[in-house]
C-alpha cells in the first residue's frame, strides 16, 4: 500500500472519496419547498416523511453518499454502539426484507444499509452531494429562506432543516509541532478510505473516546505497537458481540412493530429501561447478583438497565463504579496500567460521560509491547519530526498517529454554518455565551427553521434513530399544521427560549452530569461555555413537553 500522508493543515476540508454521486442537477438557482442539510438518519427520515406529505424537498450533503457519519467513518474497527434492530428505521418498508450479520454492525455494513435505504425509498433523487453551506438567512418580505453553498450557488426555500448530527465540526487540540510529524497522521473522522497499513508499525493513539477504544482494538491486532496517550480512562463496557442469522432475524420480524413502539416508552429509547428500584433497596448480595446479571447481558444494560438513582445519588454510583472496577481490573495483568486504565478512585461519577463497548480493549493494552501514557500526569508538550513528546522529556517514535480528539460536539456544527438571525447576527455570536433554542429543534429569530439531533434536545443521552424519529416526527406534524391553518412562517420566542434552557438546566442539576467535565457538557473543548448541551429528561417526557407545545396552538411561537 502507498504511503498516504495527510497534512494536518489542510485536513479539516479533505474527505474521503466514495462512489461518484449519482445526482448532477446542481442548479446555481435552487428553487424549493424544503431544503435539508445533511443526508444522515436524520435528513433522510425527514425527506421521507415530508415528501409523503407533499411536500417538495431537496437535501444538501456536503459529503458524496448517504448515511451521514457511517458515510464519513472508516477508520479501523469503526461500528455503531446500539444493538440492531434498535439502531435501524422503524419505516417497515425498509426493515422487512433487510437482515444484518452481527448484533453492532461496523460501517461498511452500516453502508450498505443506506444503500438498501436508497433502494427502498429513492432518496438520491432529491440529494444535492458535495454541497457544503456557508450561510444561510431567513428573508421576511419574501418570507424565504436564502442560503449560499461553498461553491457559489444559492438555494431558496420555505423551510430550513438542519440535520447535520452532534458530531459535525471536529476537534485538533492546539498541540506544537503537528505539522512536523514525517510519518502518517490523521483524524478519525478523515481516515483515507483505502486504509492505513499498521503491519509491524508503531501506531499512537491519542484520545480514549469510543473512537479511539476501537482503533486500538483494531491496529493492535497488526501493530508492532500501540501507545494510548489517555486523559481520562474511558469506563468501558464489554459489548458481546454476536452473530446474527437471516433466519432468526426473519422469525423475529413479526415482532419488530411492537420493538419499535416500546423504544419510544424508555428514558433513551433503547429497548431497555432503568428498574424501578433504588440501589440500597437491595441488599448487597442481591445488588451483586443484579450486577452481574446486566454485566453479562452486556451492551448499555449496565448503563441504562440499571437502578433508577445510578445517575442521581453518588453512594449508589458508587457502588456501581466499584463493580465496574472490580470487574475490569481482573481483567489487566500489569499493575501500572491497571491503575491508569481502571483507577480504584472514581475519576468521575460513573455513567456521567457515554460509556464505550468494548471488545477486547484491555486485553489488547495489557499486552507487554503496548503502552499507556497518562497524559494528566505528564502531558503532551510536542510532536516532533519522528513522534510525540510528553512533558517529562520522553520521546516515542511511532510510524502512524491516529487523532481520536473528539468533537466540538452537539453545537459545533451549526456554529459553524454561517447561520444568521433575521436581524444578520450570527448564530455562533448568539451561543457564545451559552446555547438558546425552544424544544432542541427551533430557535428565536430563525423562522422556519427546524433542527434535530442536535443541542437541547434528547440527543447523547439517546438512541439516535429513536432521537431522529421522535423529533422528526414532531416536525412533521408541526409542518403538517402549519399548511393547513395555511401559516406563513413560525418563530420561537425569546421568552420560550429562555424557558427551555432553563428547562434543560434544572433536570440536568438534579443529576450526577454537571459535576463531571465532558462534551455533555461542552467541557471538551477550551473557552467553550460550561452548560447541559442535552435534554436529560428522556424521550417519553421530552416528546410530552414538545407535544403540549402543537397541541396548544404552537404554544412558545410566533405564527404569521
Amino acid at each position: 500500500m502507498p504511503q498516504m500522508r495527510t497534512d494536518i493543515r489542510t485536513i479539516t476540508t479533505d474527505c474521503p472519496t466514495h462512489a461518484s454521486s449519482l445526482n448532477d442537477t446542481y442548479a446555481q438557482e435552487l428553487d424549493t419547498e424544503v431544503l435539508i442539510v445533511g443526508a444522515g438518519f436524520g435528513g433522510v427520515y425527514l425527506l421521507h416523511k415530508l415528501r409523503e406529505l407533499g411536500f417538495k424537498c431537496k437535501i444538501f450533503e456536503a459529503g458524496k453518499e448517504l448515511g451521514g457519519i457511517w458515510h464519513w467513518n472508516c477508520y479501523p474497527g469503526a461500528r455503531v454502539d446500539t444493538q440492531v434492530p434498535i439502531y435501524e428505521y422503524s419505516i417497515e418498508e425498509v426493515w422487512k426484507d433487510w437482515t444484518w450479520s452481527e448484533k453492532y454492525p461496523g460501517f461498511a455494513e452500516l453502508r450498505k444499509y443506506f444503500e438498501h435505504v436508497e433502494k427502498v425509498l429513492d432518496v438520491k433523487k432529491d440529494v444535492e452531494f458535495d454541497t457544503r453551506v456557508v450561510s444561510a438567512q431567513f428573508d421576511k418580505p419574501s418570507s424565504r429562506w436564502i442560503v449560499r453553498t461553498e461553491d457559489g450557488r444559492t438555494a431558496r426555500a420555505k423551510y430550513f432543516m438542519l440535520a447535520t448530527g452532534f458530531a459535525a465540526k471536529r476537534h485538533f487540540p492546539d498541540w506544537k509541532g503537528m505539522e512536523s510529524f514525517k510519518g502518517e497522521i490523521h483524524h478519525s473522522s478523515f481516515w483515507p478510505e483505502g486504509g492505513v497499513d499498521v503491519r509491524g508499525k508503531r501506531v499512537a493513539v491519542v484520545g480514549t473516546g469510543s473512537t479511539g477504544v476501537q482503533i486500538v482494538q483494531e491496529t493492535s491486532k497488526d501493530a508492532a505497537s500501540v501507545t494510548v496517550f489517555q486523559r481520562t480512562p474511558n469506563l468501558a463496557l464489554p459489548m458481546r458481540q454476536a452473530k446474527l442469522s437471516r433466519e432468526e432475524q426473519m422469525e423475529r420480524k413479526k415482532e419488530y412493530p411492537e420493538v419499535f413502539k416500546n423504544r419510544m416508552t424508555t428514558f433513551a429509547g433503547f429497548q431497555y429501561d432503568f428498574i424501578e428500584r433504588n440501589t440500597f433497596d437491595d441488599s448487597s448480595e442481591e445488588r451483586e447478583q443484579f450486577y452481574e446479571k446486566l454485566w453479562a447481558a452486556g451492551g448499555f444494560k449496565y448503563w441504562l438497565a440499571n437502578y433508577k438513582d445510578l445517575l442521581f445519588d453518588k453512594s449508589a454510583n458508587d457502588q456501581a463504579y466499584d463493580f465496574w472496577a472490580k470487574k475490569t481490573r481482573a481483567r489487566i495483568s500489569d499493575p501500572v496500567k491497571r491503575d491508569i486504565l481502571a483507577p480504584l478512585t472514581p475519576p468521575h461519577a460513573w455513567g456521567t460521560k457515554r460509556p464505550s463497548l468494548e471488545q477486547n480493549y484491555y486485553e489488547q493494552l495489557d499486552k507487554e509491547e503496548n503502552e499507556v501514557v497518562n497524559i494528566k500526569e505528564t502531558p503532551i508538550e510536542e510532536f516532533t519530526e519522528t513522534g510525540i513528546r510528553t512533558a517529562d522529556g520522553k520521546l516515542r517514535e511511532f510510524d502512524v498517529i491516529a487523532l481520536a480528539t473528539g468533537f466540538d460536539s452537539v453545537t459545533g456544527g451549526m456554529k459553524n454554518m454561517g447561520l444568521k438571525d433575521v436581524d444578520g447576527v450570527e448564530l455562533s455570536e448568539k451561543w457564545k455565551m451559552g446555547t438558546w433554542s425552544y424544544l432542541g429543534m427551533t430557535c428565536s429569530g430563525f423562522p422556519n427553521m427546524f433542527f434535530l439531533y442536535g443541542a437541547q434536545g434528547p440527543t447523547a443521552f439517546s438512541n439516535g434513530p429513536s432521537c431522529v424519529e421522535c423529533q422528526g416526527d414532531w416536525i412533521v406534524d408541526a409542518m403538517a399544521k402549519l399548511r393547513e391553518e395555511d401559516i406563513k412562517y413560525i418563530d420561537a420566542t425569546r421568552e420560550a427560549e429562555e424557558g427551555w434552557r432553563q428547562k434543560v438546566t434544572e433536570i440536568s442539576d438534579k443529576t450526577l452530569f454537571p459535576g463531571t467535565s465532558s462534551w455533555y457538557m461542552g467541557a471538551n473543548i477550551p473557552g467553550k461555555p460550561r452548560e447541559q448541551l442535552n435534554y436529560a429528561g428522556g424521550i417519553p417526557l421530552y416528546k410530552k413537553e414538545c407535544l403540549d407545545s402543537l397541541n396548544n396552538g404552537f404554544a412558545g411561537f410566533i405564527t404569521v
